[in-house]
């Protein structure tokens, strides 16, 4: 016979109940307790928001700052065939960049802020595609993802790739299905099988240090012109 827990609400918090054998479970806009150790094993945490942003509003670097480590690039070229010539058209300080060039890509990189590396461009004021280049790649601001893309398709030419890496959760949404996705739907979501770290600053190891990542991240490739079916692939 199975054994039935007898559960009760709890007086000390809103939404959570108690159950007879002394665990906690919460309702969904609450914390998660943690029992033990967090994702990465290292009990380091002792509460991790669930389906949450690592960074709140006031955390925020400024500009939306955040580097993307290089094995963003590393999967993405095991899984995925990029052009020649690409714009990375907010390269911050170079990391990905940088590892596209090891891999033998042509790389045009600017950034709107001036962070040591590439030339210094707002992408919104461009106009035009660098010179024989057909591929827009980046990780951009977050809160301008949306234009980002919007403005990549509108420079690009037939045919042209806007790869971007950005949040699993870009892929919802009424507004950003009703400017984007309902006619212009990425033709592949590249999603990661393991978390890729995106650091503040570029702080890869404190954030590394501080028990890594809760963010999922994917890249979303459209192919101007392209109206189908998108492709989801775990790399």
């Amino acid at each position: 016979q199975q054994k039935m827990l007898r559960l009760r609400r709890s007086m000390t918090g809103m939404g959570r109940l108690r159950i007879s054998n002394g665990y906690y479970k919460e309702s969904s806009t609450m914390k998660c307790r943690k029992m033990a150790k967090d994702w990465n094993g290292n009990g380091k945490s002792t509460f991790i928001t669930i389906g949450a942003s690592n960074h709140t509003d006031k955390e925020r670097e400024e500009h939306d700052f955040y580097a993307t480590s290089p094995v963003a690039i590393d999967r993405l070229v095991r899984n995925f065939e990029l052009p020649k010539k690409i714009w990375e058209c907010a390269c911050g300080t170079g990391c990905l960049s940088e590892r596209l060039v090891e891999f033998g890509h042509d790389v045009v990189s600017t950034n709107l802020i001036d962070r040591g590396y590439g030339g210094v461009q707002d992408f919104f004021k461009a106009d035009t595609m660098p010179d024989g280049c057909k591929c827009i790649l980046t990780n951009p601001p977050y809160k301008y993802a949306l234009e980002f893309v919007q403005h990549s398709l509108d420079l690009l030419p037939d045919g042209g790739l806007c790869v971007m890496f950005l949040k699993t959760t870009f892929l919802e949404g009424q507004k950003r299905y009703e400017r984007l996705y309902k006619n212009t739907p990425p033709k592949y979501v590249l999603q990661f099988s393991k978390r890729v770290l995106c650091a503040k600053n570029g702080k890869f190891a404190a954030m590394r240090n501080g028990g890594g990542s809760a963010v999922s991240y994917a890249w979303f490739v459209w192919e101007k012109g392209y109206n189908g079916e998108t492709t989801v692939k775990w790399i």
